[in-house]
């Protein structure tokens, strides 16, 4: 079998040589992705970033469950199936406690692939499945990839210091002392497909993206227990990450080596969770 000698800059769509160094259309360098861009593109536009969202989530859920299945909490239909704090802990969670009180500051990144119980996954993992495709066929995978882990750190980080600094708020406004779940994270992708809109590419897709901003906050703000602040962090992260890339220009090679290395710090940062939690809680 032989691999083919050309193939669709990821950028612009120009058809390239497999090692060009550079697209002549739009100026990408390494188009050809070193020869295995047809073999991305099978992934899909999002060169598998849902699956793999979808994939770990799904995998350190079960893993906090196991690591404390005693501690495992079955009553209410909001908590049903809800790994114990201390689980939570050891694999990342963020907020007040775990970011000031531990000094545990990277799970501002880990926390995002983390949920508290079967119901919160699954609502999750629902929206990433309905939003990040199409974020990365408008933004590209690597940028989108970039705003959705730039949307943790903002949503998180904003959870932390409020839970830490702001204990006045009222309660549907306090911070969280521990926070999980890909809300944050998914807001952002709503804030990156806002400002697309904004930006002139689909003012149909900035009002849809509108809409549900809308209804996700009026939830949070009802429904008791709800992370305000990681949403509202979150939100307000993916609309400033995307104004920095800018949605309306191709999407470069160096983005991939971003977000690449985005997804290497989540990683570290689940490790690093577990490492150092092992310790504190011996």
């Amino acid at each position: 079998m032989t691999r083919p000698s050309s193939t669709l800059c990821p950028s612009c769509g120009t058809l390239v040589g497999v090692k060009d160094p550079k697209c002549l259309n739009c100026g990408r360098r390494n188009p050809g992705m070193w020869g295995f861009a047809h073999v991305l593109r099978n992934l899909g536009d999002d060169l598998g970033f849902t699956k793999l969202v979808m994939w770990a989530c799904g995998a350190l859920y079960l893993a906090s469950l196991a690591a404390d299945f005693k501690g495992v909490r079955t009553g209410g239909m909001l908590s049903f199936l809800s790994p114990s704090l201390e689980s939570l802990f050891l694999f990342g969670a963020s907020g007040a406690l775990p970011v000031f009180g531990y000094g545990r500051w990277w799970t501002v990144l880990s926390a995002a692939w983390l949920h508290g119980g079967v119901l919160h996954i699954l609502f999750n993992l629902y929206w990433v499945r309905n939003l990040a495709p199409g974020t990365a066929q408008l933004y590209g995978p690597s940028r989108t990839v970039i705003i959705y882990v730039a949307s943790s750190v903002g949503g998180f980080l904003a959870s932390s210091v409020a839970g830490a600094f702001l204990p006045f708020l009222p309660s549907f406004l306090r911070g969280a002392g521990f926070t999980v779940g890909a809300s944050a994270p998914i807001l952002g992708l709503l804030g990156a497909l806002l400002h697309y809109g904004r930006r002139g590419g689909s003012s149909h897709v900035g009002q849809q993206a509108k809409g549900l901003v809308i209804v996700l906050l009026i939830f949070g703000f009802i429904m008791p227990g709800v992370d305000n602040w990681a949403h509202l962090g979150g939100l307000g992260g993916g609309y400033l990450t995307a104004k920095l890339l800018d949605p309306l220009k191709p999407e470069r090679g160096d983005h991939t080596l971003i977000a690449l290395g985005c997804l290497a710090a989540s990683l570290l940062a689940v490790l690093a969770s577990v490492v150092e939690g092992l310790k504190i809680l011996r």
